[in-house]
């Protein structure tokens, strides 16, 4: 169990290290927002994260993921044709949602509720050596239930890949 003394506060970016606590619990306080443990945790670390910035003002979350060749998406896949799934980086920027909602307050757990337009650019590769996804809060409604309503993009090594418009993210209560 954890104790009270463990739980940290925000901050301004994230390492893979403290990611990866998130994955385990209890990070934001007991059954609050998480991350998925590997290989399913999408991010390797956050650059920046705010509750004002971005695009139309009400927060924004930049994350990135080091690519390596060796990643398990590419042998599974295409047979042959090894590529990043359009679908992890959706949900890679789902992740980036529900963290910025426990980021900023609000308690429970966050699970994907939606999206409303999604464009593939491009794609991610195995001789790529970075992604960077940045997501742009629109929209964040508290109060019985938190909601987050998000835009965001994929890059890869600076191009950009993928579109996300209208991504929503809802905090659950947690059954614990």
């Amino acid at each position: 169990m954890s104790n009270p003394r463990d739980f940290h506060a925000p901050q301004s970016s994230y390492t893979k290290e403290d990611l990866l606590k998130s994955s385990e619990g209890g990070y934001f306080g007991p059954g609050n927002a998480q991350l998925p443990a590997p290989p399913m945790l999408m991010i390797d670390r956050i650059t920046e994260i705010s509750l004002d910035g971005g695009a139309f003002g009400k927060g924004h979350v930049v994350g990135e993921l080091d690519i390596e060749p060796r990643l398990w998406f590419f042998d599974c896949y295409f047979n042959g044709d090894p590529v990043m799934p359009g679908s992890l980086g959706l949900d890679a920027m789902w992740q980036i949602i529900g963290y910025w909602l426990g980021w900023s307050g609000s308690p429970g757990k966050g699970r994907a509720v939606g999206v409303g337009e999604v464009t593939l650019q491009g794609a991610v590769k195995p001789d790529i050596k970075r992604v960077r996804y940045e997501v742009n809060m629109r929209q964040v409604r508290r109060g019985r239930l938190a909601l987050g309503i998000a835009d965001g993009s994929v890059f890869a090594d600076g191009v950009r890949v993928f579109l996300a418009r209208d991504m929503r993210v809802g905090m659950i209560a947690s059954a614990t």
